[in-house]
């Protein structure tokens, strides 16, 4: 943690954090795939992909209820979904999911000031994710708080 923390004064930000992030998730926990969602107002953003031909980085895109919204945006509740049920529930393109070989997610809220300004969003097989991993992956998101109050003022 301590040598990404480092990641913040080096120049290139936020790319040299967001894959310092990355590299650090894949030896700490494990994924499929790695997304940075960010959020201001109703609306969200793709600021990172691990695999931006399935899940390509865009520009900013109304974000309507969900019971996941509720969940992870609205409740600040972090979202283990270990197996494809879970995935069907939370996200309208779970074939997308599927097809990449995906069946579990971790979703983080990234908070500040009392306000959900993001996601971190890892995804993986099926059964891959515990509590555990859920607790290791909580602890990295406030470490986007700066480049996602960035993005917010570009």
């Amino acid at each position: 943690m301590k040598e990404l923390l480092s990641t913040l004064s080096a120049t290139g930000q936020p790319a040299t954090l967001y894959k310092a992030l990355e590299q650090a998730l894949s030896k700490d926990i494990g994924f499929g795939l790695f997304t940075l969602l960010y959020r201001d107002g109703d609306e969200v953003a793709r600021v990172y992909s691990s695999n931006e031909t399935a899940y390509p980085v865009f520009g900013r895109k109304r974000m309507g209820p969900t019971p996941w919204g509720e969940r992870v945006i609205d409740r600040q509740e972090a979202f283990l979904g270990p197996d494809p049920a879970a995935i069907v529930w939370a996200f309208y393109d779970h074939e997308l999911i599927f097809s990449l070989g995906l069946g579990a997610v971790i979703n983080i809220p990234v908070v500040y000031d009392g306000e959900t300004i993001g996601t971190m969003n890892l995804l993986d097989k099926s059964g891959a994710y515990t509590e555990v991993h859920l607790a290791k992956a909580a602890a990295y998101a406030p470490l986007l708080i700066p480049a996602y109050l960035e993005a917010r003022r570009a």
